[in-house]
């Protein structure tokens, strides 16, 4: 079965991508493209929450962002490694949704699994499109697919951007899905353990970098990204 999308977004956790891409993937479905997300891991190696909350808290957040499809690979949280085993998963999910673009996790990040994920998706991304690699979903062979692009969204780390995306218009959703993770991120009345992630100061930092990237295109709020290749473009003035 296919369900074709114009973006697939994969993150080694649930939040990875509402974190770095949310604000891109509503404006995308704003435009009118289809979205599909795939999460890596369950994140149940995470101080806090379940295996059963961090589902449900991913559902209500692709249903604020406005998502067409969400699924998990549960790959193992902080051991998967790229294999074979893991990147046949990750060819199955790619051609199933057959994306023309995807997103994938930073290069390098202070969670090992955000760079490792990176590698995974970039190499499957690649080997989805070899005809004798044989893959099939729900019985059925599927046919091999190559996105055209993959795009690396920025985590934890500040890295450099290749582009940076205008979520000025966003950014309220945006947040409004991140603080669908109830468990992760702050909430007047949390209890549980503290984690690099969970007070207020980190969303902070992550309003912060929104205002730092749009401060470079001239925006209120930007989300940045990392290309493979160069991008082209048939009319320069695409880059106003």
């Amino acid at each position: 079965m296919v369900n074709k999308v114009d973006i697939l977004a994969f993150g080694a956790h649930p939040d990875d991508v509402e974190l770095a891409a949310g604000g891109t993937i509503i404006k995308s479905i704003q435009q009118g493209k289809k979205v599909a997300i795939v999460d890596l891991t369950q994140g149940e190696l995470g101080s806090r929450g379940t295996i059963e909350t961090r589902y449900d808290e991913a559902a209500n957040a692709a249903k604020i962002m406005g998502v067409n499809f969400r699924e998990n690979l549960q790959l193992a949280d902080g051991f998967f490694e790229v294999n074979e085993e893991s990147l046949i998963k990750v060819i199955t999910a790619i051609r199933k949704y057959q994306p023309e673009i995807v997103f994938a996790n930073a290069p390098s990040d202070r969670h090992p699994d955000h760079g490792r994920g990176n590698g995974l998706i970039s190499r499957a991304c690649f080997l989805s499109g070899l005809l004798k690699i044989e893959t099939e979903e729900e019985g059925q062979q599927q046919l091999h697919w190559r996105p055209k692009v993959v795009y690396h969204y920025i985590q934890d780390r500040y890295l450099t951007p290749n582009f940076i995306v205008d979520v000025s218009e966003q950014r309220d959703q945006k947040f409004e899905a991140i603080l669908a993770y109830k468990t992760q991120f702050f909430q007047s009345d949390m209890t549980g353990p503290k984690t690099p992630i969970s007070g207020q100061e980190f969303l902070a930092a992550l309003e912060a970098r929104l205002v730092q990237y749009g401060r470079d295109i001239g925006v209120k709020y930007g989300e940045g990204f990392i290309t493979e290749r160069p991008v082209g473009t048939n009319d320069i003035s695409d880059f106003l």
